[in-house]
């Protein structure tokens, strides 16, 4: 269950991840959806020609996952959740894990770049 992002380790990597996320194209919209009373804060949805990937907060972990995961490249390997599923993967960060922004913008660009392609179509 997802828990409210408060002033701690969680609420500062999201904050670094948001930023590492819109950085890639200036046409990428953050949205907040979800909004209930067990996460009133919601989940921030980054899309541009479709989704991206969503940000939540857990206990122990921030989680990114990619609506289309599956079919991206990851050469760097970020993706360490949600391995089985056949359309979305999905990257735990904990709370000692480093965010490697150029690996994370890479996977985001070409997120960008598969939404564009199902687009044209």
């Amino acid at each position: 269950m997802a828990e409210k992002t408060g002033s701690d380790w969680r609420a500062d990597l999201l904050e670094r991840v948001r930023g590492a996320i819109l950085a890639v194209d200036p046409d990428i919209v953050e949205e907040i959806k979800w909004r209930k009373p067990s996460n009133p804060d919601g989940v921030p949805v980054w899309s541009h020609n479709g989704m991206i990937c969503t940000g939540e907060t857990y206990r122990d972990k921030v989680k990114l996952t990619f609506a289309n995961g599956a079919s991206l490249d990851d050469p760097e390997k970020l993706f360490n959740s949600s391995l089985d599923g056949g359309t979305r993967r999905a990257i735990d960060f904990h709370e000692s894990d480093a965010v490697d922004k150029g690996a994370l913008k890479n996977l985001v660009r070409g997120a960008i770049d598969l939404n564009a392609s199902k687009a044209k179509r």
